[in-house]
């Protein structure tokens, strides 16, 4: 569980290509739309946060594929996703 005010960086796949509209419904949240999925990439501060961004998700209708925290090392500054070894992916 996590602990409130901590942080963890999240990965979130929805199906379905989302447009910049609805950037707004995720605010805080890097977008990347590609292959009919989008993925959300973002640092979420604590399980409410989480459970906004479900909720969300389920109001506009989107099929929540995945949800995954990943290791503080995988978040560069310049908000690139990296694997173990430092490539992105």
């Amino acid at each position: 569980m996590m602990r409130r005010g901590t942080g963890r960086f999240y990965r979130i796949v929805v199906r379905s290509e989302l447009s910049d509209t609805y950037a707004v419904a995720f605010e805080g949240m890097e977008m990347e739309a590609k292959g009919g999925d989008t993925v959300l990439k973002g640092m979420i501060i604590d399980q409410p946060q989480l459970y906004g961004i479900l909720d969300r998700i389920n109001g506009l209708g989107l099929v929540l594929l995945s949800v995954e925290t990943l290791p503080d090392y995988a978040h560069s500054r310049r908000g690139a996703i990296r694997g173990q070894e430092g490539r992105e992916l």
